[in-house]
């Protein structure tokens, strides 16, 4: 005798959400659109071993902690999840690159998010510890310029909806974090953005960075560093930022942070991660990057930076790939990073339900797509490849493994 099951296969999901303020997680109100595929699968009812018993909704609950770069994202893949395996539960709070670090080497969350790379002392404290890159993202310029009104009869003054656009050469950008460039008129903004010379204000500009230890900050000062012998603060996820000691500097807390406080600070800029600055609408800078072509941060020139960089991973699948020389490329660039323990796991259930999450997430077509549309750009086939085969040799409670 044969009996015909229809089985649901998977759930597709797409969640927009809303952004915190100051660096805090919330919780989205999203629209839900869902797509339902079935497949009908013969199942011959012969004896043979009892099938195990679903783990009942909600009853591996994960809290994992760390980067805001990639906070959107790991939104939607969470909110989405608990429809493709309801068991799980995955709390992920955006509190920063060097919290998540933390957080994950103490073993108070099950995994972390990190722009910031591992030192040799985190691993060595952490043990066991493995980064796995899951999508790359620009980090981006947005400002709050107050225009001057333009000279009569030469067309109207800009409004929120019609912001021109401003374009930063990487010497300009490192001349305004250095506070050597403090206005908006300065003569090397003036000199690429001729255009704008008589909307640009005589007015001082506001530098905001981030106040907490973060991964977004790693690629930007990583950036200002590749950019000009000028940058001496380093590249590192906290610096002395000298627009603070010129008294023309702001922090603030996460990505959500730094943009609420461009939005709320005349003559600012700031740099965010960019489905931030898609979010809230913000405009963004375009960049003149290392071979003198004016890009825009968008897929196709994050793209263009993970492949001119393709060769050059570690053993422990960290990849630096700012300042590129093609010319399509991004300057300001950076993979984000899931870190999990991978032999000292002993609840081998919460192992595997990681595992299985984090493959999904590189491999099932609605989280790719997901993280498309939100501004980020999903792995290369090769590299995809490569985490895949690394999540696989994670083990749990003294050598199980934890994939099948």
């Amino acid at each position: 005798m044969r009996k015909s099951l229809l089985i649901p296969l998977f759930v597709l999901l797409t969640a927009s959400m809303l952004l915190a303020a100051c660096g805090t997680a919330t919780t989205p109100t999203p629209m839900v659109e869902t797509q339902v595929q079935t497949q009908l699968v013969e199942i011959t009812a012969t004896p043979g071993p009892a099938m195990p018993t679903p783990l009942p909704a909600g009853s591996v609950q994960i809290t994992a902690a760390g980067a805001t770069f990639p906070l959107p994202i790991y939104t939607q893949w969470t909110y989405a999840y608990q429809y493709v395996d309801p068991s799980v539960v995955i709390n992920y709070n955006g509190v920063g690159s060097g919290a998540g670090k933390t957080a994950i080497i103490q073993n108070t969350v099950d995994f972390a998010g990190s722009d910031s790379l591992l030192s040799a002392q985190n691993y060595t404290d952490g043990k066991d510890l493995q980064m796995y890159p899951m999508v790359a993202g620009a980090v981006v310029l947005i400002y709050n310029i107050k225009w001057n009104a333009p000279a009569s009869g030469t067309g109207p003054t800009p409004t929120p909806a019609t912001i021109p656009t401003l374009v930063l050469n990487r010497q300009t950008l490192v001349d305004i974090y250095n506070a050597k460039v403090t206005m908006w008129n300065d003569p090397e903004i003036v000199a690429t953005n001729p255009g704008l010379a008589n909307l640009l204000p005589a007015a001082k500009i506001t530098a905001v960075h981030r106040s907490d230890g973060s991964g977004t900050t790693e690629i930007f000062t990583r950036a200002l560093t590749s950019f000009s012998s000028s940058w001496t603060a380093g590249g590192a996820q906290s610096v002395q930022w000298p627009v603070d000691k010129a008294g023309n500097g702001i922090g603030g807390k996460g990505n959500a942070g730094v943009a609420a406080a461009v939005i709320n600070t005349p003559n600012s800029i700031g740099y965010v991660e960019i489905a931030y600055a898609k979010a809230n609408s913000l405009t963004f800078a375009q960049m003149i990057n290392q071979s003198g072509a004016t890009v825009t941060a968008n897929g196709d020139s994050v793209n263009a930076a993970m492949a001119e960089f393709a060769n050059t991973f570690t053993p422990q699948l960290t990849n630096i790939i700012v300042d590129g020389k093609t010319a399509g490329v991004w300057p300001i660039t950076g993979y984000t990073y899931i870190i999990l323990h991978t032999t000292s796991m002993t609840d081998c259930t919460k192992a595997q339900k990681i595992v299985e999450f984090l493959k999904w997430a590189q491999t099932d077509p609605s989280a790719q797509k997901a993280a498309a549309t939100l501004g980020y750009s999903v792995l290369p086939d090769a590299v995809r490849q490569t985490v895949l085969a690394k999540l696989s040799q994670v083990t749990c409670n003294g050598g199980t493994p934890v994939a099948p």
